[in-house]
């Protein structure tokens, strides 16, 4: 042993049982949803890709069960992703012990927001939409239905 210890960081607390997910699984399920459906993946699809259910990717999704260091390696490849990125934007300690309503969101929660079915139906259909006259009516007018005012108004 060394006459000098060297202070360790303190860890993320564990969920025990009963007390629901542990945030950073949920980070991480939260991350893996969003590469998969930037993607345009099922969860079908890529639960394929690594040898798994779907069942199991949407338990992993929503942070219930927890992600090997294998399984998330394996997924990372799959995703083209490297494997820190299941871990960026991810809240300090302080944040992950006590959400405050308060603070602006994350960028993983406007990311996550993005990556709803919804909006990716949506910036989809507006880039099939072929005359660019009609493409920025468009969405001057979805502008104008969420309470900004388009461009030409503003002056």
């Amino acid at each position: 042993m060394s006459a000098t210890k060297s202070k360790l960081s303190p860890a993320h607390t564990l969920s025990r049982r009963g007390e629901g997910p542990n945030p950073i699984d949920i980070h991480v399920g939260a991350r893996l949803r969003l590469r998969r459906t930037l993607l345009g993946l099922s969860q079908e699809k890529l639960g394929e890709a690594v040898g798994i259910t779907f069942q199991q990717l949407q338990k992993y999704e929503r942070g219930s069960n927890r992600i090997s260091a294998s399984r998330l390696f394996n997924l990372s490849q799959v995703l083209g992703v490297p494997v820190s990125y299941f871990f960026e934007d991810m809240p300090s300690p302080e944040h992950i012990a006590t959400p405050s309503p308060d603070l602006p969101p994350s960028e993983t929660e406007e990311f996550e927001s993005m990556a709803r079915r919804e909006t990716l139906e949506l910036v989809r259909a507006y880039y099939r939409i072929e005359d660019s006259s009609v493409r920025k009516r468009t969405f001057d007018l979805l502008k104008a239905l969420g309470g900004e005012r388009a461009l030409d108004e503003a002056v």
